[in-house]
């Protein structure tokens, strides 16, 4: 968020007209414009455009190209600047600065030209009354709509400026009250439609607060509206799509301009806030300026004199610095922040999670993420992924977030939450999947644990990691960039484990990073630790690494391989179990006048071929199975009737019936049989003799699952009926975790069924 935003405005308006009550930073200004791409690059670039490439194409002599070291290259030619900015519109346009409820008379125009001082080339009265080359009474104007536009997303594009907010104004008769709840006439339903704000849920009272609200509102307000406005610098269309950038606006409105004002709009309605603090800085501003004082100063003391201004400030301060912003507003605390990877929608060369613009996950499902799917750079919330506490567990007493929970003023409700939250903290481990910490505290994982998860990692408490082994047996490797630089990574270590044996943390990355290409024991226990007593020494290690990303768990992966061997076993039974079934086709052959008709037919046909009979005579070694399969097919059709072929029919296919699997029968014998076999005539995609992928065995084919039989042929058959279960997990794509959770079993038993079935499994590693 520091690349665009700008400035921070609260506008009012009132019988007396519009105006700009408050601003910061002082002096805000948009990023300069280029008229043409400025490139440091002394060849040709694919980012220039024509020209810059026509005056820098490596044709030309290096003493003609354009360079940055050409006076006037900066200015001359490529900055653009708006028409506007170089006049002042003090110059045409006069107006009153005084504040609409203010009894204090406006200065002569004539008392502007004896103040000096403020930004160059600008006389005084600019620096009240003229904002991003607009007059504040103007822009004041264009920010405070009707109030048939008010309670709603408002969004004001200007040139390279872009202005979001959302106002509100009060009712026909002056008064301020809360508007009707519209969820109570909407049909069932969680979210709202599309353009429609969320309406704010009222927060709890505390005994104090309940006790102010019931100081009376004054009869008659002049307040009407009020809006505080975000201003952006408005992102370049050309690096990323339209869809992109009003996804980044939404996001900044949902999170920032909505909760405040409706925070904002609540304590106006009950005690009337709004306008005492626009009163207040209303008649400062309009005694500083009388007075000739610097706008800076007036600036300053307004952040004594009004808690909305200081707000403003720190608001302003946080997300330049990307950071939580913890404001208070007439004593309602509030902590905002935007996702701290949302400039990085802007940028199409970068990084970035796209795919989590979709607001479903993978599986189909709705993002458990919800709205923090946009920019947050999040792992997938799963069950079996573990939470990470980024509070000091040493100090958990001291944490703020410990005494908020234990606040005497709480109410029996909020006491009740925080003490189950207190809980959750008190039992989460990295150790511990999600799952499980839901079995200990008998909570529902859907509607108890994931809120409380994605409450502390949105207010940056904790983070969703994998589990670490309770012996630290975890492969890790070590990140391609870390986020800060490896000499305070090494100070900051040095600090926290000064008084034990750890070796420095350059060694101990260097460790891991060559511990992935070990052959054994290429854990974080076999690699580093190497000793049971030192493993709670270096749990806190692993904790502080992960905390500073610093690790990455790698994954094992599995994927099932179609041996050569495998498919040749599998077809082989597959033509002795077709050809068992043409025999059987042939015994229960029709009799009466059609067979006798045919008899003499079929006698010649036994005397031309008596290579069947008289070869499995002459040579029991020679089987007629060893023929191909059109061959074999074609001796069954013509065996003869007579009783002593049909009994040399059937000693010869005792091996058949031995070996051919009661399901092939069944395949042979039905619709899809023809499947299978135009495979083996060339219509599958893998009609091979090779080895090949089982790609989904989740979503096998006929002919896939037949080999996935196969493979448990002669295993045990508590281990094949282990392996017919959890198969269907063996795509590539899941992880080992995912497996012991999904199929129940333990880390021992995947062991086992990964030791039985090496041979038809290609195993990897690979971060999740």
């Amino acid at each position: 968020m520091s690349e665009t935003l700008i400035a921070l405005l609260l506008v009012t308006s009132s019988a007396k007209g519009s105006s700009l009550v408050y601003r910061w930073p002082p002096s805000p200004e948009s990023s300069p414009r280029l008229a043409r791409p400025k490139l440091d690059h002394d060849v040709t670039c694919i980012y220039g455009d024509n020209p810059w490439r026509a005056a820098n194409g490596s044709e030309n002599p290096p003493e003609n190209r354009v360079c940055r070291d050409t006076p006037g290259y900066e200015d001359e030619g490529y900055l653009w600047q708006r028409p506007r900015a170089s006049r002042h519109r003090s110059s045409s346009v006069s107006h009153s600065r005084s504040h609409p409820t203010s009894r204090r008379a406006s200065p002569a125009p004539d008392m502007s030209a004896s103040f000096s001082g403020g930004n160059p080339g600008l006389p005084r009265d600019d620096e009240y009354d003229t904002v991003l080359g607009f007059s504040a009474e103007l822009l004041a104007g264009l920010l405070c709509p009707q109030s048939s536009m008010c309670h709603q997303k408002f969004e004001f594009l200007v040139d390279d400026l872009a202005f979001i907010g959302h106002p509100v104004c009060a009712e026909p008769d002056g008064s301020w009250r809360f508007k009707p709840e519209k969820s109570k006439l909407m049909p069932r339903g969680r979210g709202s439609k599309k353009g429609e704000a969320p309406q704010p849920a009222e927060p709890s009272l505390t005994p104090d607060r309940m006790e102010r609200n019931k100081r009376p509102l004054p009869d008659s307000t002049w307040l009407q509206t009020f809006h505080l406005v975000l201003v952006l610098d408005r992102p370049d269309p050309s690096s990323s799509t339209s869809g992109t950038v009003w996804k980044y606006f939404d996001t900044i409105y949902e999170q920032i301009a909505f909760t405040v004002t409706a925070v904002l709009y609540q304590e106006q309605v009950l005690h009337n806030f709004v306008e005492d603090e626009c009163d207040t800085l209303g008649s400062l501003r309009d005694e500083y300026s009388k007075k000739g004082v610097p706008f800076a100063e007036y600036l300053r003391e307004a952040l004594n004199v009004s808690s909305l201004a200081a707000s403003m400030k720190t608001l302003y301060e946080a997300m330049k610095e990307r950071s939580i912003a913890h404001i208070v507003i007439h004593d309602l605390p509030l902590e905002l922040q935007l996702p701290p990877y949302l400039d990085n929608l802007l940028h199409a060369q970068d990084e970035c999670d796209f795919d989590l613009l979709d607001p479903r996950s993978e599986d189909g499902l709705p993002n458990p993420w919800g709205s923090m799917s946009v920019g947050w750079r999040l792992p997938a919330l799963k069950p079996w992924k573990s939470l990470l506490r980024l509070d000091n567990e040493d100090e958990r007493g001291d944490d703020e977030l410990y005494r908020r929970l234990r606040a005497p003023q709480l109410t029996a409700e909020d006491n009740e939450l925080a003490e189950q939250l207190v809980r959750f903290l008190e039992i989460a481990n990295v150790t511990l999947s999600l799952a499980d910490m839901a079995s200990l505290l008998d909570w529902d994982l859907e509607s108890q644990v994931y809120p409380t998860v994605r409450w502390l990692v949105h207010h940056r408490r904790a983070k969703v990691v994998d589990i670490v082994h309770p012996g630290l047996r975890t492969i890790f490797t070590v990140p391609p960039r870390f986020n800060a630089p490896i000499s305070q990574l090494t100070a900051d270590f040095d600090h926290k484990f000064a008084e034990t044996e750890v070796p420095p943390l350059p060694k101990i990355l260097s460790m891991v990073s060559m511990s992935t290409h070990q052959q054994s024991a290429n854990h974080f226990y076999g690699a580093i630790v190497q000793s049971r007593e030192r493993i709670p020494l270096y749990h806190d290690v692993v904790v502080w690494m992960l905390k500073h990303d610093l690790l990455i768990t790698l994954h094992l992966r599995i994927r099932i391989v179609a041996t050569e061997e495998l498919k040749h076993r599998v077809r082989m039974k597959y033509e002795m179990a077709r050809a068992k079934r043409e025999r059987m086709q042939a015994r229960t052959a029709p009799s009466g006048k059609e067979s006798n008709s045919h008899d003499s037919q079929k006698t010649v046909e036994s005397k031309e071929a008596p290579s069947f009979e008289t070869a499995s005579e002459s040579s029991p070694g020679t089987n007629w199975l060893s023929f191909s399969p059109k061959t074999a097919r074609a001796l069954a059709r013509r065996q003869s009737v007579g009783a002593r072929s049909q009994q040399n029919t059937e000693d010869h296919s005792d091996v058949a019936e031995k070996n051919a699997e009661d399901g092939f029968e069944e395949d042979v014998g039905s619709s899809g049989a023809e499947d299978v076999e135009d495979w083996y005539r060339g219509y599958g995609d893998d009609n091979n003799p090779y080895s090949s992928m089982i790609t989904d065995p989740a979503r096998a084919s006929r002919l896939e699952r037949r080999w996935l039989a196969a493979m448990s042929e002669g295993k045990d058959p508590y281990i094949a009926t282990r392996f017919e279960k959890i198969n269907q997990y063996f795509d590539g794509k899941c992880t080992d975790d995912e497996i012991l959770f999904r199929a129940d079993i333990s880390r021992k038993q995947l062991r086992e069924v990964l030791h039985h079935y090496d041979e038809y499994l290609q195993t990897f590693l690979h971060p999740s």
